[in-house]
């Protein structure tokens, strides 16, 4: 059966639920810009230098140390607003299911994995910063796209298995349909898969996750047990389309250049920081706050630009999901399930969806589909007419 129509009382808690989310994310961008210009301008992170000195003068234990006292009292300012956005927020409105004590041990893991994996990136920035000071930003920039692309192909086998488990579908029917659709977008998966959002969320959710021999069709079980498999094709359909499209390639293109020119201009500005502030040069452990602070501005300042081009893809990859499945009405109703369950805006505003979504709105993509199945009845009564 298929739900047409969006439910008015949870687009009033979607509006309003968004409302509190940007509040909580412009108060996260001022205190973490705060936080990093209060290290460089009260003098804290050269004080730290210089204690930590007395500890070892071996540069990768010193940026080690330097990272673990900076990042924890980072992520101390900002627990407040993490428990309150990641945890209270969700479960006011009824998106999540986890036990606070489930929630805390995967804060723990995330925060040990992102403190594991960014330890390994610093140590390697600043090996080449101190190798390489002219031209590390170029050699940074390819280190960092390997590291992406080898986590893009363990992360089914390898991190989110840490935080949900894999089950083979049950269903035989569904899944020879979906590796079918697979086939026929000329994508080769091993396997099609449920994940246990219900576990955690009550969200619903779909992907093609890996890389080559990791690639696989995941569905979460959230999904499963509230839409119809007409449904799920077509949600499926969309996923398949980037890989049809190039698009993973496409975007990692994108974002290498985003990247590569972020760290260029990282470099011009600690160079001018070294400058101002009195560091020892660029590769200087003190210098660190420079460094997140040229990032962060620059990621803040092009995420327009990258989301644009983002909603730019996801709009064909939706026209391909139309046209492969020739099921507008089920795309529809998926869309509109999707914004029922997931309390996704129809119609946010102009400058929200400019700045922050990466897909078009939930209104957008229903209106495609109705222009396309507007098309599909044309053309049918111009066949029947004939």
């Amino acid at each position: 059966m298929y739900v047409m129509s969006p439910d008015p009382e949870r687009q009033r808690q979607a509006r309003e639920y968004a409302r509190l989310r940007h509040r909580l994310l412009l108060l996260e961008l001022v205190l973490g810009g705060l936080y990093l210009l209060a290290w460089l301008l009260s003098g804290v992170s050269t004080g730290l230098k210089g204690l930590l000195l007395q500890v070892t003068s071996l540069p990768p234990l010193l940026v080690a140390l330097y990272a673990a006292i900076f990042g924890a009292a980072y992520e101390l300012l900002l627990a407040p607003l993490s428990f309150y956005g990641g945890y209270v927020l969700p479960h006011r409105y009824g998106l999540a299911t986890q036990s606070l004590r489930s929630w805390l041990g995967d804060q723990a893991k995330a925060l040990a994995l992102g403190g594991v994996l960014g330890l390994i990136v610093l140590e390697m920035v600043y090996a080449l910063l101190a190798a390489f000071p002219g031209t590390w930003w170029l050699w940074a920039a390819a280190f960092l796209i390997a590291v992406t692309v080898l986590l893009a192909n363990l992360a089914p086998v390898l991190i989110v298995p840490l935080f949900f488990k894999f089950t083979p579908l049950a269903d035989a029917e569904l899944a020879q349909r979906l590796a079918a659709l697979a086939e026929r977008a000329g994508t080769r998966v091993r396997g099609v898969f449920t994940i246990n959002l219900s576990s955690k969320t009550t969200t619903a959710n779909a992907a093609l996750m890996g890389w080559g021999n990791t690639r696989r069709i995941v569905l979460g079980d959230t999904l499963l047990a509230n839409y119809t498999p007409d449904e799920i094709e077509t949600v499926l359909a969309h996923e398949l389309a980037h890989h049809v499209h190039g698009d993973i390639w496409q975007l990692m293109g994108v974002q290498s250049l985003l990247l590569l020119a972020g760290l260029f201009l990282a470099d011009r500005f600690l160079h001018w920081g070294v400058r101002s502030f009195g560091f020892q040069g660029p590769a200087d452990v003190a210098a660190m706050p420079l460094l997140a602070l040229a990032l962060a501005l620059f990621g803040l300042l092009t995420m327009p630009l990258a989301n644009a081009y983002s909603r730019w893809r996801e709009s064909l990859a939706d026209d391909y999901a139309l046209r492969a499945t020739g099921k507008p009405e089920a795309f529809r109703s998926a869309m509109t399930r999707l914004a029922n369950q997931n309390l996704a805006e129809l119609t946010p505003a102009r400058w929200v969806e400019l700045l922050l979504y990466d897909h078009p709105p939930i209104g957008q993509r229903l209106a495609r589909a109705e222009r396309f199945q507007a098309g599909q009845t044309a053309t049918t009564s111009i066949n029947e007419g004939r």
